[in-house]
């Protein structure tokens, strides 16, 4: 694939790109995983603010996949992983979660955490065979079941 992560800033003008990239991607959610995506929240201004205070990367040009990378206490969490589906299965996601460990190790932090929906288990599969563990299962204000899986993965830091 050869494609190096671009990182983008706040007021790049591939952050529209990347917000549509993410809303195509998370479209095909809805009606399968309750509650629904905070994909529907997002905006371009969010997404600058996301910008400055996460870490908005990208492969290709224009944007074939991304993902949002936000330092927390002994962790990268990773958010809004997206492959564009004429690009899957090429290995995309597998870079950008590769990506996500370097830079967790690069910031000194000793793991990379993520939620993905119950539902999602094709999502699940790519992630344990990445390395990533199971560590806890929660649930969405108002649900008494869960509705979100956490994975962990650890890195050193």
């Amino acid at each position: 694939m050869g494609l190096t992560p671009q990182r983008h800033g706040p007021d790049d003008p591939a952050l529209a790109a990347i917000l549509d990239l993410i809303r195509n991607c998370f479209a095909p959610m809805e009606g399968r995983i309750d509650p629904p995506s905070s994909m529907l929240r997002m905006t371009l201004a969010g997404l600058n603010d996301d910008a400055a205070t996460s870490e908005i990367w990208s492969l290709g040009t224009p944007p074939l996949a991304c993902v949002i990378l936000t330092p927390r206490p002994q962790l990268l969490y990773l958010g809004k992983l997206a492959v564009h589906p004429d690009a899957r299965r090429q290995g995309y996601a597998r870079r950008l979660l590769d990506h996500a460990e370097h830079r967790a190790r690069d910031l000194g932090l000793g793991a990379v955490e993520l939620q993905s929906r119950v539902e999602l288990v094709e999502n699940h599969a790519l992630f344990a065979a990445a390395g990533y563990a199971e560590i806890a299962r929660t649930a969405h204000p108002g649900y008494t079941r869960p509705t979100s899986i956490t994975f962990r993965k650890s890195v050193g830091g």
